[in-house]
């Protein structure tokens, strides 16, 4: 079987996206000298999770349109409560998609786009969830 062991963001405006990454899930941004690429760290070492990378997009944005067709590889990002980032998501300059729902015996979702047009999931865990 094979695992996701590492997961990539393109930006139009990198330092826009590290801002917002920054501020909506507290993430951490290391640049690699000489080149147009950060490293993302997600959490502490002895956590449970993947790291990441940022770069600068190549091609067109993607769609403002939030019922367009997605093309990529959608990641969830696991958060302790759902609702106060869902309202870190739009105080950074993010959207919401779609709106908080249940995962019945999961826990709670819900989809955003970050200021560079990329969705990504946001998920609670809660078994008690319906």
């Amino acid at each position: 079987m094979s695992r996701p062991v590492h997961f990539e963001i393109h930006a139009d405006d990198p330092e826009r996206a590290i801002e917002f990454y920054e501020t909506a899930l507290g993430w951490t941004f290391k640049h690699l000298e000489g080149r147009n690429y950060w490293l993302i760290a997600t959490g502490p070492a002895d956590q449970a999770g993947i790291n990441g990378g940022l770069r600068q997009r190549q091609g067109a944005p993607p769609s403002a349109d939030a019922a367009g067709t997605l093309v990529g590889f959608l990641c969830t990002v696991e958060v302790r409560d759902l609702d106060t980032h869902l309202k870190a998501v739009s105080n950074a300059g993010g959207s919401i998609v779609t709106g908080k729902h249940a995962v019945p015996g999961v826990g709670w979702i819900a989809y955003a786009r970050d200021t560079e047009g990329n969705i990504f999931g946001l998920s609670q865990a809660d078994p008690t969830a319906m």
